[in-house]
């Protein structure tokens, strides 16, 4: 890609890029949320067109007007977000568009296909069933036996491991190592600086729109890389212990929740939160975590159990209730059940809260607007300003807008949901930054995180819950990363 340049109004996403990338490599893309690095992976899948700038493919100059184009080029792109079809099964979406003009589709030949490339690239996974069944893990083996299925030589992976669980990131990468083994490419977009050591040849870093950096990854180091990626040298914030209070603010007792297929995902489980202190649940994703956070919240109601605040019982099923007790949430997933896209950015910072916009029997867009501007300043949200549509901004300045939105509400409780999966370290810094301040106002905090480290960084406590049970609960101070690891397995005996 040579001299790739890129704007939306007057946003510059890519800044006269130039990117190659080689034969039977992994190559990582880095930099901050915002810098460019999707938009320039956009423009060579054809979903955006460059302003200006040229993408050769095997030294042959290509026009790509649409991602039907790439594909048809060898170019295949997992995104953050799926795109799939979640009412058709695997093999449905794995086949759509993929066979001509044909009137029919021979299954049995698409199967065996199909079957053939789970077996060479081990991306198992059942062709009958139907996505809304999938884990996540087991979604993204299906956008990747996509790309496959098409042939793909060159595969852009979005933020890949970002929804997986450690051993789906080990499965993942033996995956992309024999990819390029057989002289196909990879794009690996992370911000997991350990991963991308790992895994990756070379790394190129991007700021403000602009290559900064290019280095051989056996060359360089995940401190260097994060230097490069924000621009500055970033210090981590050393553990400073909480102020909690003795009476407990939140208490769940013998809470039963079922999940979307009636299956009890959460099973007579009890806690308790104190003001001015971090709770850290950690365990791998679908052991009951987002059926707790979604009860406390109000959008799922449990066949047992209760939740207190204070001496007042919270009603259960009311996202209303939860506000009005005061409750703020960050939750899983940011772009569906966190934000709603198509609106404004000054219409997301008052969702939740927006009644206090109300004039009569309208909106006071004034206020709103001022409200917006502040918030805006306060987090430091890169937007073209209020007005500009939600789904424009990066990851890392959709966390906060979430962010200004929870805190400046004050909340007495925060259940924070992965706060900051897909976030790149110098975000992922001032969000939890942000989460410590809270903390020391006082707000009593229920972290949600597969992420040790940030487990190890926040809490207060720790707990880890697996299949719906909390295996135990440790002050910070005593605890280690085996007897966190053991719990997490489901053994409930203490490291000795």
């Amino acid at each position: 890609m040579h001299s790739i340049t890129k704007t939306f109004l007057d946003v510059v996403a890519n800044n006269n890029v130039d990117f190659r990338l080689y034969e039977g490599e992994i190559c990582a893309l880095l930099g901050e949320n915002g810098a460019g690095k999707t938009t320039l992976m956009n423009i060579l899948f054809g979903y955006y067109a460059a302003d200006s700038g040229q993408i050769l493919v095997r030294g042959e100059r290509v026009a790509f007007s649409s991602p039907h184009d790439a594909i048809e080029n060898g170019v295949g792109m997992v995104h953050q977000h799926f795109s799939l079809v979640p009412s058709q099964t695997v093999l449905e979406n794995i086949v759509v568009g993929s066979f001509g003009g044909k009137f029919f589709l021979d299954t049995a030949t698409a199967k065996r296909k199909l079957l053939d490339l789970q077996n060479r690239f081990g991306l198992h996974v059942d062709p009958d069933a139907f996505v809304w069944t999938l884990p996540v893990g087991s979604q993204q083996k299906v956008e990747i036996l996509k790309a496959l299925y098409r042939d793909a030589s060159i595969l852009i992976l979005d933020e890949p491991t970002a929804v997986l669980a450690p051993l789906e990131t080990k499965e993942l990468f033996a995956t992309l190592r024999t990819f390029a083994a057989e002289g196909r490419s990879v794009v690996f977009i992370s911000h997991k600086l350990n991963e991308v050591m790992e895994i990756s040849d070379r790394v190129v870093v991007l700021a403000k729109g602009k290559v900064v950096a290019e280095r051989k990854t056996s060359e360089t180091s995940e401190k260097e890389l994060a230097n490069l990626m924000v621009g500055h040298e970033l210090t981590k914030q050393p553990y400073s212990p909480s102020r909690k209070t003795v009476a407990p603010l939140l208490q769940v007792s013998g809470l039963t929740v079922k999940n979307d297929k009636g299956i009890v995902a959460v099973k007579d489980l009890s806690l308790t939160l104190h003001a001015g202190e971090i709770t850290a649940l950690a365990g791998v994703s679908g052991n009951g975590q987002k059926e707790l956070a979604e009860v406390l919240f109000g959008f799922r109601e449990p066949q047992r159990g209760s939740v207190m605040i204070g001496d007042q019982p919270l009603p259960l099923g009311s996202p209303k209730a939860a506000i009005e007790s005061g409750i703020g949430r960050i939750p899983e997933d940011r772009m569906t059940t966190g934000l709603i896209l198509d609106l404004t950015v000054e219409e997301n910072l008052a969702l939740e809260n927006h009644t206090k916009f109300k004039k009569g029997w309208t909106i006071d867009y004034r206020a709103l607007r001022r409200h917006a501007e502040k918030l805006i300043e306060d987090f430091s949200i890169k937007t073209a300003g209020p007005g500009a549509i939600a789904k424009t901004l990066s990851g890392g300045n959709l966390q906060k807008i979430i962010l200004a939105r929870v805190l400046s509400a004050s909340p007495r409780i925060i259940v924070a949901a992965q706060p900051t999966r897909g976030l790149d370290v110098g975000a992922a810094e001032y969000v939890h930054r942000r989460i410590l301040e809270a903390r020391d106002a006082g707000s009593a905090i229920l972290l949600i995180s597969e992420d040790l480290d940030e487990i190890f960084m926040l809490g207060d406590r720790i707990a880890v819950m697996f299949e719906g049970e909390i295996m135990g609960i440790i002050g910070r101070q005593e605890a280690s990363i085996e007897q966190i690891s053991l719990w997490m397995s489901g053994v409930k005996e203490k490291c000795a």
